[in-house]
């Protein structure tokens, strides 16, 4: 069967090649894909911008013929706009939400809702769409305070305000500047928890019929932990990821199974009740407090670059899974992982996240990743004809991104997954190539200081 996946991040290519080692995939192809996925084997990509419905709808009807070949959605705007439902309409099998559960993560505002009318542990928090109503909320409070932008923004509709100035100034900049567009017209003030963050990505598969019949599902994923800030030691800028592990070392079974009955369940029970068809991924992004877990959000996707350290470790066949999803029998899939542990710190353009040159020559020497026993998996780099070979695929391939490429490697330990992760990522260069390289270690990860 064939398989279409749309997207163009590392999130994608991690995705593909997890589609493309299922025997019963013959073609993965690509939507737009990037430079990873142009040389991964029984990979092609096809050169359609996300937003284009209309083309991805036809190229899906020129390229899949069988009852057996779907659709995967990797990126969160498709799905917020509706490609689920577009897709499903002309008569496509489709891993990913429709646009209405799709709003979990399209806004905060209806996220919160959800989470307050099924019971979900999480941060007390009120909306705002008036800029002088939220800073007069601000003024009746004391200590950190979270903004958010209600719509998606890319990941810069979050601020963690150690105090009330800082709050106010990401207030005026979201609401009365517009700093972000439309995502920014209405905030979400949350309560400031303190704790571990940790991500547990997980399948879903909610229809009225799986409900009615009482197979709606929620199957977590091992745990993972992402490294959002700049520099070692949790420092500098937040950024889309600089890396990410999984599973989450010391996270004990009392945790987790607080996080199913205080989170998951409730999202599973809200899901039905709302009536939602959700057939795809979801994304925990939890705060490990000393109350307990507590939801910080939902994505309604996978996780990027959790992705890239989660997959890894599958020890299933990801096409068969999201068949099962599909097909409602997600309940009885045999979900398995392998033991030990997936380190996948991430390269990045030099001046990222702010401003940075594309186009620069990358190289990857794939005798030396394959000797390390690492995966490259590639986001924000294409292939250019014109630049210097990068290895031994015959593909000059360029940046296009901030962020790059994640090396990803499995270990017994996470001090063995580490070694190897960075071994791998020693043979990829490039001009102003950035990484941090304390992913994985204790204190990696911690909350900024407030």
């Amino acid at each position: 069967m064939k398989t279409v996946v749309v997207g163009s991040g590392g999130r994608e290519h991690a995705i593909a090649w997890a589609l493309a080692r299922s025997e019963r995939v013959s073609e993965v192809l690509c939507v737009p894909g990037n430079g990873g996925t142009a040389v991964e084997p029984k990979c092609r990509n096809i050169d359609i911008p996300v937003s284009d419905f209309l083309a991805i709808t036809n190229a899906c009807r020129a390229e899949l013929s069988s009852a057996e070949d779907f659709v995967v959605i990797g990126p969160e705007d498709p799905l917020a706009a509706g490609l689920s439902d577009r897709l499903a309409a002309a008569g496509f099998r489709v891993v990913g939400p429709r646009q209405k559960p799709a709003a979990l993560e399209a806004s905060k505002d209806a996220a919160k809702r959800f989470m307050s009318k099924y019971g979900v542990a999480c941060a007390e928090s009120e909306t705002f769409s008036n800029a002088d109503d939220a800073s007069a909320a601000l003024k009746t409070g004391s200590g950190p305070v979270v903004v958010k932008a209600d719509g998606l923004a890319a990941g810069k509709g979050v601020v963690v305000a150690a105090d009330r100035a800082t709050a106010e100034k990401a207030v005026r900049e979201f609401m009365i500047e517009g700093s972000l567009g439309g995502a920014g017209h209405r905030v979400v003030l949350e309560e400031y928890l303190e704790g571990d963050e940790i991500s547990v990505l997980a399948a879903v598969s909610v229809t009225p019929e799986t409900a009615s019949a009482g197979r709606a599902s929620i199957r977590p994923f091992v745990s993972a932990r992402d490294h959002k800030r700049l520099r070692d030691g949790a420092t500098g800028p937040n950024t889309g990821g600089m890396g990410a592990i999984a599973p989450v070392p010391g996270l004990d079974e009392a945790t987790l199974a607080r996080f199913r009955t205080d989170i998951l369940e409730p999202t599973l029970r809200g899901l039905v009740a709302e009536g939602y068809d959700y057939r795809g991924f979801i994304f925990f992004g939890l705060m490990l407090t000393t109350s307990g877990p507590k939801l910080l959000e939902y994505n309604v996707r996978l996780g990027d670059p959790e992705t890239q350290a989660v997959l890894p470790l599958m020890d299933f066949d990801f096409a068969g899974m999201c068949e099962a999803i599909m097909d409602g029998t997600l309940a009885d899939f045999p979900l398995a992982w392998q033991a030990g542990f997936c380190c996948a710190p991430v390269a990045v353009s030099g001046g990222y996240p702010g401003e940075y040159r594309k186009g620069i020559p990358l190289a990857i020497d794939r005798d030396l990743v394959a000797g390390s026993g690492a995966k490259v998996f590639v986001a924000g780099a294409k292939v250019d004809r014109r630049a210097p070979k990068g290895g031994k695929d015959g593909a000059g391939l360029v940046t296009a991104g901030g962020r790059v490429l994640a090396a990803s490697a499995r270990g017994d330990s996470i001090e063995e997954a580490r070694e190897r992760a960075y071994r791998a990522l020693a043979a990829c260069s490039f001009e102003g190539m950035f990484y941090r390289r304390d992913i994985g270690l204790p204190g990696a990860a911690a909350s900024p200081a407030l």
